[in-house]
């Protein structure tokens, strides 16, 4: 089995006082705050778009609901046209009751699509939030997977002591730091991220 050499505290002292590891060390710890933020774009555009989702089956439910009310207005306003039309010989008041029931489902009729009309356009807006918010979350996955990323490399560019490996880690920052830009501003879309 190989053997782990263990570094001297004399040597991890001397690394901590190189400025290359102190610069490396702080721009880590900027890493970590963009993953921070970045993770917590992340989580709550998965909350609205799912706050969204159940909101907008919320409303279409209601919406289906004044569908059906407003086709039972409308049919049983077809049959009271027909019952008027049959029965020429009623009583004046009787008739007078059928055409003020008549005239009064009619309104209830009306009313109803009025109302789906309105809890339609809310349903189609929150269905458009929940569309927002499911196109934002990618680009916080993949921002969250590049600062990660960002982190391990600072940390073995400290440990290897090595200018490439940090400048990577840059580069992923840099990229991630875009990618979470993008999930809360939109500015740019990746074909790829959209399902």
């Amino acid at each position: 089995m190989a053997e782990i050499e263990l570094p001297e505290p004399q040597e991890l002292e001397e690394k901590k006082r190189e400025p290359f590891t102190k610069r490396v060390a702080l721009t880590t710890a900027i890493f970590a705050v963009f993953l921070a933020i970045t993770s917590l774009g992340g989580n709550n555009a998965m909350k609205e778009m799912l706050l969204a989702q159940q909101q907008a089956s919320d409303q279409w439910a209601f919406y289906q609901a004044k569908v059906i009310r407003e086709h039972l207005y409308r049919q049983q306003k077809q049959r009271l046209e027909l019952d008027l039309l049959e029965k020429e010989s009623l009583k004046p008041e009787v008739k007078k009751r059928y055409e003020a029931l008549l005239q009064e489902t009619a309104k209830a009729a009306e009313r109803y699509g009025k109302e789906k009309k309105d809890i339609r356009k809310e349903a189609e807006k929150l269905e458009h939030e929940r569309d927002i918010n499911r196109n934002k979350d990618p680009y916080f996955d993949y921002a969250e997977v590049l600062l990660q990323i960002a982190i391990v490399m600072a940390s073995i560019a400290i440990l290897a002591h090595s200018r490439s490996i940090f400048y990577f880690a840059v580069v992923s920052a840099v990229l991630g730091a875009l990618f979470s830009l993008n999930g809360f501003l939109l500015i740019f879309r990746v074909p790829f991220f959209h399902y």
